[in-house]
């Protein structure tokens, strides 16, 4: 069975273990505590860009909707001050962290495709389920020493082809 707390990557395959404390442990930890500082440095900002889905097959549905590094903090501070203002039924960290895989790591010389999976759910406290069940592709850029994320392909459907 998998610790979803445990990086599934050993130490010495340095690179997807970098990203996968990146894009999963200091990314949920930032989201819960709604702290973009704790996730700042993760990100290079010069030409990044984020696509959304929209929870849609087809990329005619996709939107540029984070354009810049900017664009993306407004709404991932939104999101996460939204998130911080609800009651949950169960410990919100512990369920995310069950509902989250990055197994799928694609390294290129600098360049790395990282392919995060949310398939589950977390109960609220009026006896509702926020289902969590997207995706995103990242990609990441060696920069300045460490991994990065420079843009993203998120809110996808999981699985493809599920909608």
């Amino acid at each position: 069975m998998r610790d979803p707390f445990q990086n599934p990557f050993p130490l010495s395959d340095v690179a997807r273990h970098q990203i996968w404390d990146m894009l999963v442990t200091r990314d949920i930890d930032a989201f819960l505590a709604a702290d973009w500082s704790l996730v700042a440095e993760d990100f290079v900002e010069d030409g990044f860009i984020g696509i959304d889905g929209r929870r849609e097959e087809s990329p005619d549905n996709w939107r540029l909707s984070f354009p810049s590094l900017a664009a993306y903090r407004e709404e991932w501070l939104r999101q996460a001050k939204d998130f911080a203002g609800q009651s949950f039924a169960e410990d919100p960290r512990g369920a995310i962290f069950a509902t989250t895989t990055l197994e799928d790591i694609e390294i290129n010389g600098d360049l790395a495709l990282a392919r995060k999976k949310f398939d589950g759910g977390l109960k609220k406290a009026d006896g509702s389920v926020d289902v969590m069940k997207w995706q995103t592709v990242y990609y990441c850029r060696l920069h300045q020493g460490r991994w990065k994320i420079c843009g993203f392909t998120g809110y996808l459907p999981n699985p493809m082809g599920s909608n």
